[in-house]
């Protein structure tokens, strides 16, 4: 069996949403070996059972590295773990899949990075939107918009119950507008290619079932440098409107392209994993007038009816994570710009807490 046939031996860290749909695709697909689960509590075994029940559990990050010998980890815990376990990884001679953000600081995110690139191992982040072909052809229409673009995007999530205690626990070490930020951020660098210059941002603590200090809702304004703007919103907590909570919009000086989910984003699905990656629509909307001053073009309507759900997502984030490794991809520029919509988002936050625009 050659390098590029093996199975590669994963050890899967996190059993939650993300963890739960990242095992179910090492489990299905080929190429992929469970070689071990961890989690501190039951929701490994909850998993494990969901996937036929043959795999070793650990509670112990350390202890199952140290036992299953992995080619690679999948670390999908809360962002507060991310640093330190992908770094042991990285320097235990495994590749390392991370679920974003890369970490719950700038500091320990270039930390990462920097073990990456010095221990010569694959690190991929979990970016899903950059494998989902409906936003990849919603970032190229928006360069054909012209510049500069206006960048309008939300995902207030109104959660409560199981989902309300995660949103709690995560915000013991980021905000929603880090957290889910990113991508956004990410998404709106990808549309621009452009330097952003300036940030600034405004939040707001609903409730006080987080601790003073932090906040559970936010929104971020971003300037870049070519004249582009953006801005995104995000809340989470069971007082969160459902309202408009889903908006993908960009507009340019030649049009605008929008999706526009009207079954995922209805009322109930703004908690919902699932509703979060679907567009089913992009309206592509034209400028062009007549000499009437009239719109010459009717908007068109892209449906997106085939896209893949959430586990295909996923599945293609693994297969990606698996060429990587067997093709020896360079992901320089891949964690680079992980660590620089990290770097952004928390300028965002810089600007909350201290009622400042943040020069980056």
């Amino acid at each position: 069996m050659t390098e590029n046939t093996k199975l590669l031996r994963v050890l899967v860290v996190g059993c939650g949403n993300m963890g739960t749909s990242h095992a179910s695709a090492y489990h299905t697909l080929d190429g992929f070996q469970i070689c071990g689960i961890v989690s501190t509590g039951k929701s490994k075994e909850v998993l494990n059972q969901k996937l036929g029940g043959s795999y070793p559990l650990f509670t112990d990050f350390e202890e199952a590295l140290h036992t299953t010998q992995p080619d690679a980890v999948c670390i999908s815990t809360y962002p507060d773990t991310h640093e330190s376990y992908a770094i042991k990884a990285l320097e235990s001679g495994c590749h390392v899949f991370l679920e974003k953000p890369i970490a719950d600081s700038v500091a320990g995110a270039v930390r990462v990075a920097e073990t990456a690139q010095r221990t010569g191992k694959k690190l991929v982040i979990g970016y899903i939107l950059r494998h989902h072909p409906s936003w990849i052809q919603f970032v190229e229409l928006s360069r054909e918009l012209g510049k500069p673009l206006v960048m309008r995007m939300n995902l207030n999530q109104q959660s409560h119950g199981a989902a309300w205690a995660v949103h709690r626990n995560l915000m013991k070490s980021l905000s929603p507008i880090v957290d889910c930020g990113v991508h956004y951020i990410d998404v709106m660098c990808q549309m621009t290619r452009s330097r952003p210059i300036q940030v600034s941002a405004i939040g707001a603590r609903l409730t006080e079932d987080i601790p003073a200090g932090n906040y559970n809702y936010g929104q971020l304004q971003i300037r870049f440098a070519d004249g582009s703007v953006g801005w995104y919103e995000a809340g989470w907590g069971p007082m969160i409107s459902e309202t408009a909570f889903f908006v993908k919009d960009v507009i340019g000086p030649k049009g605008a392209i929008s999706i526009v989910a009207k079954d995922a984003g209805g009322a109930g699905k703004s908690d919902s994993v699932e509703a979060h990656t679907k567009t089913e629509w992009l309206r592509y909307h034209r400028a062009d007038l007549n000499e009437k001053e009239e719109l010459k073009l009717e908007d068109a309507w892209i449906s997106m009816e085939d896209e893949p759900d959430h586990q295909e997502l996923c599945n293609r984030e693994q297969l990606y994570f698996l060429q990587a490794i067997r093709e020896d991809i360079n992901l320089t520029d891949h964690v680079a710009d992980a660590v620089n919509s990290l770097r952004i988002a928390f300028a965002c936050d810089e600007s909350v807490r201290t009622g400042q625009v943040v020069a980056l």
